[in-house]
């Protein structure tokens, strides 16, 4: 654990069965009328901004402009596309509803209608932003990434072929509204794989060279409300405090990494979904097991702790204190297989059927060089590596 921390989550959460009715109120209070929404056509077609144009309709805010063609890996063209329609509009303030990519897409925009300009690359980077943006509200409506509570973004710059990162707590949104209508039509298999990246983001978080007390109390809150939730939401998709139990888990597993780091098992997802395009939450869960393993040694303690989190006081008390990090391991491992049995998530890179062995050498070095790695517990060289992901080859 550092001996020095910071901890910063200034974006307002607002959470529960009726939290989209509040977002009205938000809007009015900042003295915006003219909102856009930034969204893709899984969520309009799923009739998710029918609930969010309601609850406007009933006060003053207009929406303003729709924008809901955001691409699963959105790209430098498509937030210029967006920032034009913001300005010809004249918008006052960005709604972003969706998952990670209408939300970085819409931080994104945000950048350029505040800071003006055509070209977003000119603004990637950390500590370019100096200065508050326009107004910014965010609507998950899937279980994993976080991004609602993070001061990051990233978009594909395709003309150059490389993802451009950026940073600024600029880019927080003044709230988050969880509501668990959102997610309650989310395919089966996304739900698993949204969960699982939560899981990792949680379990990174208090296992990493820069965890801290306070996101600890994040990421153990976040294990418990997956361990005890997921399954049963699988089970039963209609499930609404399971999937608000999930929403939240998320939000809670992003202010955790938010303010210590992630790990191996983010440089190579970060590395997979860039060379084999694979989803990032499918990437978390493929390789979690595995580099808690190579991490073993180095986390033991904490690993353990997290055995209490996940399976609960009668599992943690009935397992010998020197098997409850291993212990902590298999539960994950049990817990893939069970949605593997109910959804066939993939296990192994095999399972996938999207990345073939002769990738993984790419894969590696690419890992070697992600920034995530800097905070793993455990050194990695490329062996270690390449080691790492023969066992995940299967």
């Amino acid at each position: 654990m550092s001996r020095y921390y910071e901890f910063f989550c200034p974006v307002k959460v607002i959470a529960g069965q009726a939290a989209l009715e509040h977002l009205p109120y938000e809007l009015t209070g900042i003295a915006s009328t003219r909102p856009m929404i930034v969204t893709d056509q899984g969520v309009r077609s799923a009739g998710l901004l029918d609930p969010v144009i309601s609850a406007c309709q009933e006060s003053d805010v207009v929406i303003a402009a729709i924008y809901d063609e955001v691409p699963p890996d959105s790209s430098t063209t498509t937030v210029r596309d967006i920032a034009n329609l913001y300005r010809q509009q004249q918008c006052d303030a960005l709604i972003a509803i969706g998952g990670g990519s209408s939300i970085d897409t819409a931080k994104a925009v945000n950048i350029l209608v505040s800071e003006g300009g055509e070209d977003i690359a000119e603004y990637s980077g950390a500590g370019v932003l100096t200065r508050p943006l326009k107004p910014f509200f965010v609507i998950p409506t899937t279980a994993g990434t976080g991004s609602e509570v993070t001061s990051v973004a990233v978009i594909a710059d395709r003309e150059r072929s490389v993802k451009l990162p950026f940073t600024s707590s600029f880019l927080l949104p003044n709230a988050a509204i969880i509501d668990p209508r959102m997610t309650l039509t989310l395919p089966l298999h996304i739900t698993a794989a949204t969960a699982m990246d939560a899981l990792t983001h949680a379990t990174e978080a208090y296992t990493c060279l820069s965890k801290n007390p306070l996101s600890d109390a994040y990421a153990t809150a976040a294990v418990k409300k997956i361990g005890h939730s997921l399954l049963t939401v699988m089970d039963n998709p209609n499930d609404a405090q399971g999937r608000l139990d999930l929403a939240e888990a998320s939000t809670m597993a992003g202010i955790a990494f938010s303010n210590s780091m992630v790990g191996l098992v983010h440089a190579l997802g970060h590395a997979t979904g860039a060379i084999c395009h694979l989803p990032h939450g499918l990437c978390m869960s493929l390789y979690l097991p595995y580099v808690l393993e190579y991490n073993l040694e180095g986390i033991r303690e904490p690993l353990s702790e997290l055995l209490l989190y996940l399976e609960g006081p009668e599992v943690w008390t009935a397992t010998p204190a020197s098997r409850r990090a291993e212990a902590t391991i298999s539960a994950i491992r049990h817990l893939r297989d069970e949605l593997h049995h109910r959804c066939e998530l993939p296990r192994t890179l095999r399972e996938t059927g999207k990345v073939g062995e002769d990738q993984l050498d790419a894969i590696a070095r690419q890992a070697l060089d992600d920034g995530a790695i800097i905070y793993n517990p455990s050194e990695a060289s490329l062996k270690d590596i390449q080691r790492i992901l023969q066992k995940a080859w299967g």
